[in-house]
């Protein structure tokens, strides 16, 4: 699909979320598997952990668009595995998983109702009753892809001093 076949704020929407998964992968490309499950910091990521982990956060929240909790709730989530590479992991395997995600979110992205509401599954960091549009949806996965594409930066540098954006 193509965004001259969308409405303008889906393209908008969509165009966002293209930029900022393109700053994550720029992030991470030319790098070997070592380096990509290579952790620079004292927490759990590595580059291969965070593209990873934002192509099941993508995954896990369009489903909730799409169904609700109880679609999002569907495969238990492994909160820290998802942010390392396993030894059967490739970059080239995650990122071609990234681009699949993404691909479904983008035709997902033109003929979903933007004002459908789905309430929020149980969680201490969602309000009590609360509700969210896929527009919020879309917006959140926005934000949370950008973020991500910061740490990358970040992890980036530590290993072999390039830099995404400056």
């Amino acid at each position: 699909m193509t965004t001259t076949d969308l409405t303008r704020e889906r393209a908008d929407l969509l165009q966002s979320l293209r930029r900022h998964r393109g700053f994550l992968l720029q992030t991470v490309d030319g790098l070997t598997d070592e380096q990509a499950a290579t952790r620079t910091t004292v927490s759990e990521l590595c580059l291969g952990g965070l593209v990873k982990h934002v192509a099941a956060m993508e995954e896990r929240w369009m489903r909730f668009a799409v169904g609700g909790a109880e679609e999002m709730q569907r495969e238990p989530v492994d909160w820290v595995g998802q942010f390392r590479m396993a030894p059967d992991e490739t970059l080239a395997g995650l990122v071609e998983r990234f681009h699949t995600v993404s691909s479904r979110t983008d035709d997902l992205i033109g003929t979903l109702d933007l004002d459908a509401a789905h309430p929020l599954p149980e969680a201490p960091w969602f309000e009590p009753g609360a509700a969210w549009t896929v527009r919020r949806v879309l917006l959140h996965l926005i934000a949370e892809t950008s973020q991500h594409a910061g740490h990358a930066d970040i992890l980036r540098e530590a290993i072999d001093g390039a830099k995404t954006m400056g």
